[in-house]
């Protein structure tokens, strides 16, 4: 019975390192920057002032970690929750070796994280995180910092 015990303890361990490594093994991290130019953004709802259930819109051009070639484009909703201080959204950005979507709050007057809630092509089986940066003081650059798993 001993003997019996000790041979399904040691083949348990072997199938849980196992496990550990594979998983470990098939999972890849990769970051993507890229630096949107918020250009098109445009408040609706039928009155310019800042109420809460406001839309924002918006398809953008994203540029290169170093700021200097268009790589692509976004688009997307946000829908104001706190006047003042937080949007709710979630967009596509449409990169030459797919789509990658996200979801999470933008800040009015600081960074944000966001979900990565998934994505298409070469990114069909992303996941992860996306680190929304001000990449200027006015708000009209963001830097989008992908953190997939993959």
């Amino acid at each position: 019975m001993k003997r019996i015990l000790a041979v399904a303890l040691l083949t348990a361990s072997v199938v849980l390192v196992s496990a550990v490594n594979g998983s470990a093994h098939h999972r890849s991290r990769h970051t993507i920057t890229v630096v949107e130019h918020a250009t098109t953004d445009a408040v609706t709802n039928g009155t310019k002032a800042d109420h809460a259930g406001n839309i924002l819109t918006f398809a953008n051009r994203v540029f290169n970690a170093a700021d200097t070639k268009k790589v692509g484009t976004d688009q997307g909703s946000c829908v104001r929750i706190v006047v003042g201080k937080s949007w709710e959204c979630m967009w596509t950005t449409f990169l030459p070796r797919g789509q990658i979507t996200v979801e999470g709050p933008f800040y009015d007057t600081s960074n944000s994280t966001l979900a990565i809630t998934g994505g298409t092509g070469a990114y069909r089986n992303a996941r992860g995180q996306m680190r929304l940066k001000y990449h200027n003081p006015a708000g009209t650059k963001f830097d989008f910092v992908f953190h997939l798993i993959r």
